[in-house]
């Protein structure tokens, strides 16, 4: 079964705050964390449920990582008109990278909406 998500008017993404932090655990082989804030707004007219999303981050080797799953940090967010979501997560990088992606979600009436995450980018600090 092939879905088509749509972008629903008023249903936007804004990424509020990234930030270097190096506390965070981190593989070897990515070891700079970033920790971003992002919020989800709904100022349409309906009521949506965010069952999942897709990051999509590019280093500057070439290298390319997708992530999907449900949910948004393990919840299930349900934003009717007017409403905001706000969350904080971190992506682990090897080297300067930018991010992007979208969240899915269905509108009260089953459709199927997404909307975009604007890119972010995310420089490591000089390591000498």
């Amino acid at each position: 079964m092939n879905v088509r998500f749509e972008h629903l008017t008023g249903l936007s993404v804004t990424v509020d705050d990234i930030q270097y932090d190096p506390t965070r655990p981190a593989p070897p082989d990515r070891p700079h964390p970033f920790v971003y804030h992002v919020s989800i707004h709904n100022d349409s007219q309906e009521t949506v449920n965010i069952f999942g999303r897709k990051w999509i981050v590019r280093d500057t080797d070439g290298d390319t990582l997708v992530v999907e799953g449900d949910g948004v940090v393990g919840q299930f967010p349900k934003l009717e008109p007017g409403q905001t979501f706000s969350y904080n997560s971190y992506h682990v990088i090897k080297a300067e990278s930018s991010a992007t992606g979208s969240f899915f979600g269905t509108t009260t009436q089953g459709r199927p909406v997404c909307a975009r995450i604007p890119r972010f980018d995310m420089h490591p600090p000089l390591i000498a």
